[in-house]
């Protein structure tokens, strides 16, 4: 997500299948975020005898994030990491998609997470991470041209003396 991930509240939690529920989605409809198990174990501690109506992410005293609030939080955990240039969410949001390309997973899955509204934008930007992404679209959409009797009739080559050459010309 961008920086709209501070908007969640606790009740955006499904904890029965690990998702988010983006109520204000950029394409304007409601969208839902598959966690990974090791994101859903953390969202499940956030939650934990909280509220429904409360903020997901939350600053000191349980109050919201702010849009301003983040960017120094983020170079100075960048700084910590050793990361630089410092990121934001965007970029986090891109590494999520480029690892799902580099571990192979299909296009269209990676489109609906990040929630893009078809495949082309997603192709745009991860298609030449993914492994054998071409290599298998072209095996798959390609028809099928053998036939099961093999019928190979050799190709000779004549070779045609013209008046006026020699061997050699």
């Amino acid at each position: 997500m961008r920086f709209g991930i501070t908007r969640f509240k606790v009740a955006d939690y499904n904890p029965d299948v690990g998702t988010l529920s983006v109520r204000i989605a950029k394409g304007g409809k409601v969208r839902h975020i598959t966690l990974t198990d090791e994101a859903r174990a953390f969202v499940d501690r956030l939650v934990a005898r909280r509220a429904p109506g409360d903020p997901l992410l939350r600053r000191d005293y349980g109050r919201p994030w702010k849009r301003a609030e983040q960017r120094r939080p983020m170079h100075e955990a960048c700084a910590r990491a050793g990361i630089a240039p410092a990121v934001g969410f965007h970029v986090l949001r891109h590494t999520h998609g480029s690892l799902l390309a580099m571990r192979g997973v299909p296009m269209a899955v990676i489109a609906r997470q990040l929630g893009h509204a078809d495949t082309p934008i997603t192709e745009k930007h991860y298609a030449h991470l993914a492994p054998n992404y071409v290599t298998d679209t072209i095996r798959q959409g390609f028809p099928r041209l053998a036939r099961e009797e093999r019928v190979v009739v050799p190709m000779r080559l004549e070779r045609k003396r013209w008046p006026g050459l020699t061997e050699g010309s």
